[in-house]
């Protein structure tokens, strides 16, 4: 799972960035870490993960993952070449959702690319370039299908789709803006449109601002913004985030408690980056290791049983289920559980569901 991190210059891109590759964690739990120079690995926070690896005493701890990717290089004139051009736009094809950082803070000291704090203007800047982008894209293809429809009544459907987003492009408003039909949305995925590929706006505020919450002007502009095209906000002070990385876990909370805050703003954004994506997490668990497996909603049992080995879902029999939820009121321990009747036994049919324990059967 790749998610892209865009903005302008000087909206605190970078400092986001080095937070999320300086950010420390468990050598075991696949910490935060860098792969390539402009992308970070970080650790999905999961105290489901945590709790069950110390009641069963687990040698390994591996928490599921999201990998967050520096794209640089936005200029205006980005989808006609400029700046790096295409090579920008080529990035964020290659990830599944965007982080859109926009600067929501004064300060005389770090001067703003327009002269100006606009952040609504910053986001336009950056998606016009990838509206024309994408109109360009879709121009090609009606082309393309304007001469199918002539003897297609499958072709002449999709030229239908392809004038509404034209239409609605044309207008300045983003693909994913629209309702589609979940037939409409498959079509459209084989598109590949930077504008319909989902979007976190996250609003960089300062120190100060971080507990004021929607009291800051630039963060009720940003909200306004994405509420109209349906992505989600997330408030942090890039600032901070930085010196929270080189922290340990009791400075942490003791820094949360001076600040009046619960929570880091990068495992908001983590956590809602996981959720924005439609993905879900089960649970494998013994002494051996305690795992976080990722799938999307609405997988069925063998399909999740081949995240772990191909062989799994082959020869899949069936799935030992039970709730974390169910499983914490037994304190852990699974022939409690049992006793309760509380470990169900659920076939291919099944829909695996987040936070769910599971032990597969299979055979080969």
């Amino acid at each position: 799972m790749k998610l892209g991190i865009v903005g302008l210059p000087n909206v605190g891109k970078s400092t986001l960035f080095n937070a999320i590759t300086k950010a420390g964690a468990e050598a075991a739990n696949y910490p935060f870490c860098t792969i390539e120079p402009n992308v970070g690995v970080v650790t999905v926070p999961d105290e489901r993960v945590s709790t069950l690896s110390k009641i069963y005493n687990s040698r390994k701890t591996i928490y599921t993952t999201i990998e967050f990717s520096d794209i640089a290089g936005l200029v205006k004139g980005a989808s006609k070449g400029e700046g790096l051009g295409n090579k920008f736009l080529g990035h964020i094809r290659e990830v599944e959702a965007i982080v859109h950082l926009v600067r929501c803070f004064d300060d005389s000291n770090v001067v703003h690319v327009d002269g100006v704090i606009d952040p609504v203007n910053d986001i336009e800047i950056i998606n016009t370039e990838l509206l024309i982008a994408d109109m360009e894209v879709l121009e090609r293809r009606l082309a393309k299908t304007e001469k199918q429809a002539k003897s297609d009544k499958n072709a002449l459907a999709e030229l239908k789709i392809l004038r509404d987003i034209y239409s609605t492009m044309s207008q300045g408003n983003s693909a994913r803006s629209m309702d589609f039909s979940e037939d409409e949305v498959s079509f459209v995925k084989t598109l590949e449109l930077l504008t319909f590929k989902p979007v976190i706006y996250v609003a960089n505020v300062s120190e100060d601002d971080l507990t004021a919450g929607d009291n800051n002007k630039y963060v009720q502009a940003v909200r306004k913004y994405a509420s109209a095209e349906g992505s989600e906000v997330v408030v942090i002070c890039a600032k901070i985030e930085a010196e929270l990385s080189e922290l340990d876990d009791d400075e942490k909370d003791a820094f949360f408690e001076d600040l009046g805050i619960d929570e880091a703003g990068l495992d908001k954004l983590i956590k809602t980056s996981y959720s924005l994506l439609n993905l879900i997490s089960f649970i494998t668990t013994g002494e051996d290791e305690t795992r976080a497996w990722t799938i999307k909603k609405g997988t069925l049992a063998p399909q999740a049983a081949g995240k772990i080995h191909t062989d799994f879902e082959r020869g899949f029999i069936r799935a030992e289920t039970i709730s974390y939820e169910k499983l914490m009121k037994c304190d852990g321990k699974l022939s409690a559980a049992k006793e309760h009747g509380w470990v169900r036994s659920e076939g291919k049919e099944y829909e695996v569901k987040d936070g769910d324990v599971i032990h597969f059967l299979f055979n080969v």
